[in-house]
């Protein structure tokens, strides 16, 4: 497994722009707090876990090898 940035680079420059607005919080979570600073935990879990998909902005995507 490996974490790739989204191919969509329009996302990812609007995305990144809203996490500097944020302090690195993500943009789609309301609270911010240290689970949802960008790689939110909910993120980092699923990589633990091998799994594949986006994290919850769709700034990253897990591939795997």
């Amino acid at each position: 497994m490996k974490v790739i940035e989204n191919p969509d680079k329009k996302l990812v420059a609007e995305i990144r722009q809203q996490l500097k607005e944020n302090q690195g919080y993500c943009p789609c979570r309301v609270k911010k707090t240290p689970d949802t600073k960008c790689m939110c935990r909910e993120f980092r879990e699923a990589i633990k876990e091998n799994k594949s998909g986006e994290c919850h902005c769709g700034l990253y995507i897990i591939k795997g090898d």
